[in-house]
């Protein structure tokens, strides 16, 4: 392989303290031709330095270690100039520990048992900025979570919602219902450009930093509905 061609793969690194799911998930990358895999932490003090180091595109992150959590190492990542896509790695059982790596910015999460064939192409999803949650999912994970401060959140997010025009609030509500681009253009009778653009800028007078963040903060405003068609 060309020194261009390996320039080109998606650039990962795997943050986990458990030493045979690191071997497995570096196993997966391998077998993919277009992942390469640049380095491996036990624990979440090292990724910063890993990321400044090597410039990855993606971060496997485990959420439980001994030192420094998935969480707090995710927030620092984020808090970068140019930070790569965090996808957390997770048990069925850490919703609230899920909501705050997504409210960090993480692109996504992953239960430690999905297939590595998923694995991989969720990989490669998040490099390509798509995030890696399912409608229903999403909204199981927010609707679970029991928030002693509802209604002051559910104001502070309506506060800031209120930035935006018309328009940008009827595409951030769809997003937050899990829609794609292209059916939120077909639902607003829009072109798809123009969505992404809406999008755009719904992200940057939010100061967010991509779609699952509009989701959730729509959600915190309650301006969902209770079923979507």
């Amino acid at each position: 392989m060309s020194e261009s061609d390996d320039e080109r793969r998606i650039g990962v690194v795997i943050v986990d303290d458990d030493a045979l799911v690191r071997v497995g998930l570096v196993m997966m990358m391998g077998g993919a031709p277009d992942i390469r895999v640049l380095a491996e932490a036990e624990d979440g003090g090292r990724v910063v330095d890993l990321v400044e180091r090597h410039s990855p595109d993606v971060v496997l992150m485990d959420i439980r270690m001994p030192s420094v959590d998935g969480l707090t190492a995710t927030e620092s990542l984020r808090a970068l100039p140019d930070p790569p896509e965090v996808l957390v790695l997770t048990t069925f059982d850490a919703d609230e520990h899920v909501l705050r790596a997504l409210r960090a910015g993480a692109a996504g999460f992953l239960l430690k048992d999905t297939p590595p064939k998923e694995i991989v192409e969720s990989v490669r999803r998040v490099a390509r900025g798509f995030p890696v949650l399912s409608p229903s999912v999403t909204r199981r994970l927010m609707d679970r979570v029991a928030d002693a401060d509802h209604s002051e959140r559910s104001g502070r997010a309506r506060s800031r919602l209120a930035v935006l025009n018309a328009r940008e609030t009827d595409v951030a509500v769809a997003v937050g219902q899990g829609r794609s681009n292209a059916d939120i253009a077909s639902r607003l009778f829009l072109s798809v450009p123009t969505v992404k653009t809406h999008v755009s800028n719904i992200l940057t007078k939010l100061g967010l930093n991509n779609r699952v963040q509009i989701a959730l903060l729509v959600h915190d405003a309650e301006l969902l509905d209770d079923e979507q068609d």
